[in-house]
């Protein structure tokens, strides 16, 4: 408001043609008449514009709209109208990229707020690191030493008995994760509601079945990933045991086979992946961000350079899934369907 009102102290007057009244003048003389008219004229034009100033200022102090836009637009300056321009353009950005920033933070919304996390990043980085180095020390040293212990090694066996071996080696490296998560998580107990959440109440159902519709996405990517990094030529050709169980047409070699790909591995991982690695990292980044950063993790701990795009989608997707739901058992659906769906289609 003292603005605009300095603003019209500032202005010259803009004079109006002089109003004579000719009641009560009296007639000037002839040779009086050039200056009398000058002084008269003077003095109409100072009392006009003093009563003009008076009202001018008067309604400026109650409303700024008093000013006609002819002449308040007749006295801007360029860089006035100038910075008028921008000011208006700089509130249409905000407002664009206000909306913007509400439908994006309606659709992270979806994924529910960050988890209460009583550990540090230290924690965090000790689990992980043990939990990798237990399952490559079980699978490939602890396992293997009692099976030559026990007079007999992998390669001997038949497709029963690699089967039969395939699944004591996983339940075995999945019951050392869980070991070490209870030990190094056991300080912190007891832990909040929404950690580590087995139910099936809810409606993660839905969750499940839209998940399930992203299986010929992540099929396509798989496809990407090979002729982005094609096998080289010098690569040998391993036929793993599961194929060489199926092209045997053994029921019972793939009904261990079947238990361990669609049950145990999905247990074991997404207890560490799902259920601790992404809620801790919601300490110190969004939620979607640990989706995506846990979903990188869960991808290279499958140690295959060929599928890396599909693992980490798909583990975009079981994120999402967990994360909505709050609920291990939903994301561990999910992986068991997803692996029964390419145990289903090697057996084509």
């Amino acid at each position: 408001m003292s603005s605009t009102s300095c603003h019209c102290l500032r202005r010259s007057p803009s004079f109006l043609p002089p109003f004579v009244s000719g009641v009560g003048v009296p007639k000037p003389t002839r040779s009086s008449w050039p200056l009398n008219k000058s002084l008269r004229l003077v003095e109409c034009h100072s009392r006009s514009s003093k009563n003009k100033w008076k009202i001018s200022c008067f309604k400026d102090e109650e409303s700024s709209s008093y000013i006609p836009e002819s002449e308040f637009s007749g006295d801007k300056l360029p860089e006035e109208l100038v910075e008028l321009e921008l000011g208006q353009s700089s509130v249409v950005e905000r407002g664009w990229v206000s909306n913007l920033q509400e439908a994006a933070d309606a659709v992270l919304g979806i994924l529910g707020k960050p988890w209460t996390v009583p550990w540090t990043a230290e924690t965090i980085i000790q689990v992980m690191l043990l939990w990798i180095a237990s399952f490559w020390f079980v699978g490939s040293w602890i396992v293997p030493f009692l099976a030559h212990a026990a007079g007999f090694s992998k390669e001997s066996l038949t497709y029963r008995g690699q089967a039969l071996y395939s699944l004591l080696t996983d339940v075995a490296e999945g019951l050392a994760g869980i070991a070490i998560l209870q030990r190094c998580l056991n300080r912190f107990r007891p832990l909040p509601s929404d950690w580590f959440r087995f139910s099936l109440n809810g409606n993660w159902q839905l969750d499940v079945v839209l998940g399930c519709l992203m299986f010929p996405l992540v099929n396509q990517l798989s496809q990407v990933n090979l002729n982005l990094l094609p096998l080289l030529p010098s690569t040998p050709v391993v036929v793993s045991s599961v194929e060489q169980s199926i092209v045997a047409r053994d029921p019972v070699a793939m009904a261990l086979y079947a238990i361990v790909v669609s049950i145990c591995a999905p247990v074991w991982e997404e207890i560490v992946f799902r259920g601790f690695l992404l809620p801790s990292l919601t300490k110190y980044m969004p939620v979607w961000c640990s989706i995506l950063v846990s979903s990188v993790a869960f991808a290279l701990a499958h140690f295959n350079a060929q599928r890396i795009l599909p693992l980490f989608f798909l583990g975009v997707v079981m994120g999402v899934v967990f994360a909505r739901s709050r609920n291990l058992v939903a994301s561990m659906l999910l992986h068991s369907l997803w692996n029964g769906f390419v145990f289903l289609d090697l057996m084509k």
